[in-house]
């Protein structure tokens, strides 16, 4: 697994055997990437069960702003330092949570551009990690973009929630979604979105 773009280009990132994470793979982190389609100047991004860290610092690699990874692993967050550390990046934001509990801690850094949630496969934690997105506010502006990592077969329900995109690879399927258009929030810093 490396960064495929950007200032860190190349570089391999460490992931921990036996750590109970899929790795998103190079191909899919690449579509996901493609699939956004943004200029990452000034984004603020939010990694939720962020696993190594590998969309996050792929974020940071094409000039995001500020990343915040969270995850509930003790492994993860070692191995997100780690990656962190070898690259040089002191700016990110590292939290060990367990989300299902709230997001009122992430409020203090968002609104967020862009949050990436890959969590574990049948674990119903995307319409959990969806529901407490929505309510807790200054977490998300009315062009926040998310894009969900989830096995193929998956379904779940949205709530005010858009499809915007989705494909599939192999066993793995990427969503993306915004709020609806009748759904306020804050305006956003920067709205050159898909």
């Amino acid at each position: 697994m490396r960064v495929i773009s950007g200032k860190y280009k190349g570089h391999r990132l460490f992931v921990p055997k036996g750590l109970r994470i899929r790795p998103t793979s190079d191909l899919v982190k690449e579509a996901i990437f493609d699939m956004l389609n943004l200029d990452w100047n000034g984004r603020y991004v939010l990694d939720l069960f962020a696993g190594t860290g590998s969309l996050g610092i792929e974020a940071l690699s094409r000039g995001a702003d500020k990343v915040v990874f969270v995850d509930n692993s003790i492994r993860a967050i070692k191995s997100i330092e780690k990656n962190l550390s070898s690259l040089g990046i002191s700016s990110a934001v590292i939290i060990r949570r367990d989300i299902t509990k709230g997001l009122n801690f992430l409020r203090k850094w968002g609104p967020f551009d862009v949050v990436f949630m890959d969590p574990p496969y049948r674990e119903g934690l995307i319409e959990r990690a969806l529901k407490l997105l929505e309510k807790t506010s200054n977490i998300l502006n009315s062009q926040s973009i998310l894009v969900i990592e989830h096995y193929f077969k998956q379904g779940f329900l949205a709530g005010p929630f858009l499809v915007q995109k989705r494909k599939e690879y192999g066993q793995t399927a990427i969503t993306l979604l915004r709020l609806g258009e009748n759904y306020a929030r804050e305006d956003c810093r920067l709205c050159r979105f898909i």
